[in-house]
Formats: structure tokens, sequence, C-alpha cells
């Protein structure tokens, strides 16, 4: 059975798809089976997937659709291996269902409706999540086992993790009792700056006791922005660097390896 981890914060820019992306790459290193959900219009992540163009392609927006309008499909239809990982893309399409789902009663579980049918066949489910609290982020707080909080070592971004978490603890009151936090993630931290030092000591203080702070830090380095641009996950583009090494000890943290 399949965990179901939503990475999330309300903040853009804080790491968030660069996580899932090579989080799904170190957690397949481990020999585990991962599907990726790009819950986010931008589509950012299908391309580092190799998926420039979704054209002529099932994407989420598609399932998100089938399943509000109640039709028959199959699931594997929605489906794309790549590198041994598989992922359900995503398109702008997927505004159209979000347009659709806001008018629809019930729809804050519509995607949970889906995953119930996916966890039998993988280890994890790693959901990217849009930068706003939208009925899509709803969806994939509503589905989720737990949330890894994407935070880098910048004052709003900390400050952002607080609003997550209100959000959170509404919905685990209200729709999914299940859901909790499965830690924070500090990204793009520079120790060599006395501010990101100063917030990294910030947020394990403020949470120390409520929350788990992940011991892993994802260090700032030019090759995660080089890696992004050529569409390729930092185990490929430089294996064995700082920043990939950072991410297998955040999967082994995960799997608890």
């Amino acid at each position: 059975m399949a965990e179901i981890i939503t990475i999330a914060n309300r903040k853009g820019g804080v790491g968030k798809t660069t996580t899932t992306l090579n989080l799904a790459y170190s957690l397949k290193e481990l020999g585990k089976k991962v599907l990726v959900i790009d819950l986010d219009p931008q589509a950012n992540l299908t391309r580092c997937f190799g998926l420039e163009n979704t054209d002529n392609i099932k994407t989420i927006g598609h399932l998100l659709m089938a399943e509000l309008e109640e039709e028959r499909y199959l699931l594997k239809e929605y489906i794309t291996a790549y590198d041994d990982i598989n992922i359900i893309p995503s398109s702008i399409y997927l505004s159209v269902a979000e347009a659709q789902m806001r008018v629809e009663t019930g729809s804050e579980r519509i995607l949970s409706d889906i995953t119930e049918h996916l966890q039998e066949q993988y280890d994890y489910i790693l959901i990217d999540t849009s930068p706003s609290l939208n009925i899509l982020t709803i969806n994939a707080l509503c589905t989720a086992d737990s949330v890894l909080i994407v935070a880098d070592t910048q004052i709003f971004a900390v400050v952002g993790i607080s609003e997550l978490l209100k959000t959170i603890q509404k919905i685990k009151k209200r729709v999914n009792p299940k859901l909790e936090v499965k830690g924070i993630l500090l990204t793009m931290c520079e120790y060599r700056t006395n501010l990101s030092k100063l917030l990294t000591e910030q947020v394990e203080e403020m949470y120390h006791g409520k929350l788990a702070v992940f011991q892993t830090k994802i260090p700032k380095t030019v090759k995660v922005g080089e890696a992004i641009y050529s569409g390729q996950s930092i185990k490929k583009y430089a294996k064995g660097s700082s920043v990939d090494v950072a991410y297998d000890n955040l999967a082994k943290e995960i799997c608890h390896e």
C-alpha cells in the first residue's frame, strides 16, 4: 500500500517541484516503486520527465474531468513511464478541470477517488502542487497520508509554513483525519550566510517537539538550476554532487533506512 505524500508550500520558488522530481529518483534508487502526480497547470515537473509536448497524451486534467463526469476510463492510459518512474503528467488543461471543480459539490475528494485505485501498485505516490491554496491543492491534501513542507531559508518562506499548517489542521479535522505532517524540508541552504543559518535555527527551535524538521538540508547550488534547465533530475545531471547526496539522504529518512 503506497504512502501518498503531498509536497506543498503556499509560497512559490521554494523547491517543491525540484524536491518532487529528485526525491522520486532517490526513492527509485532505494528500490521503491514510485508514481508522481503533477498537480500544477504550469506542468514544470512534467517537462522534467521529458514530456515537452502534451497535446496528444492524457493528463491529470483529463483524468479529473473524467472522474467528475463519472465517465468510464482506464487509469493506465493516463500514466507514463520514464526512467522506471511512473508519472501522471499535467498540462494547461488542468486549469479547465480546476474551474469545473470549483463549482462541483464535494469536489475536494475527486483525486482521492482516483488514488484509491492506485495505492496497491506503488510504494510511494508523490504529488507536486501549485503555490496557492486552490481546489487542486486542497484535493492533494485530502488524498494524502502526509505532507512534506518545503521551505527555503528566506523569511517569507518560513512565514508561509505557519499559514500552511493552519490549512492542514482544518483539512485534518474536517475531511482527512489521517493527514499528518511528514516534516519540514529546508532547501537552498547557504551556511556561509548568517541569515540562512539564523532562519534554519529559528525553524528548528520553533517546531522542536511539535513537528519533525528533516535532518537533511538541501544545499544551494547552481547545479539544481542547470539540471532543471536541461530537463533532468540532479541524479542524471550531477550524480554524486552534494545536492544529489542530500536527496538520497532525504529518501532514506522518509523510508527510515
